[in-house]
């Protein structure tokens, strides 16, 4: 196996963990809500049996099973998805765009204070370099010529 099949692959399965986890803090409740970080005007939505928090974590969590599915459909798991190329790079992108939230969080946010943004910039800065090492290393297969000419042998 091609090694840009296996980064894809893993960052598939890390996108596919990500929106699992999602799924879990919904049915997890409030206190999973605080523990994750989502923040306590969330948590206290959740408390008082609002459907806000639970549509935009499910909201998040369907992104996230999507991009997986764009990391597996790279990589050769599923069938091409539309546009496999532009999503792949604007995954990678936002991925560590959020991940470079980790520089001004290091600027002006003391340490025992940012806890979860240092955690999870760090978290998600990996999740983009994965996604994107993968799609640099695959990218001259994911042509419409080489797939369709592949698809002739």
């Amino acid at each position: 196996m091609n090694a840009g099949r296996r980064w894809l692959i893993a960052g598939g399965a890390l996108s596919a963990l990500a929106s699992a986890l999602h799924i879990a803090v919904i049915a997890g409740g409030p206190e999973w809500y605080r523990f994750f970080g989502a923040g306590e005007d969330i948590a206290r939505a959740a408390e008082r049996g609002s459907m806000m928090p639970a549509v935009i974590t499910l909201s998040i969590a369907s992104l996230l099973a999507l991009w997986a599915a764009y990391a597996f459909s790279g990589a050769g798991l599923l069938r091409r998805l539309p546009l496999l190329r532009t999503a792949l790079i604007a995954i990678s992108a936002i991925y560590l765009a959020r991940g470079l939230l980790i520089v001004p969080v290091a600027l002006f946010v003391p340490y025992p204070e940012g806890a979860f943004d240092y955690w999870s910039s760090i978290i998600v800065l990996i999740y983009g370099l994965i996604h994107a090492i993968g799609t640099w290393k695959v990218w001259p297969a994911l042509s419409k010529r080489t797939i369709q000419s592949q698809a002739l042998v």
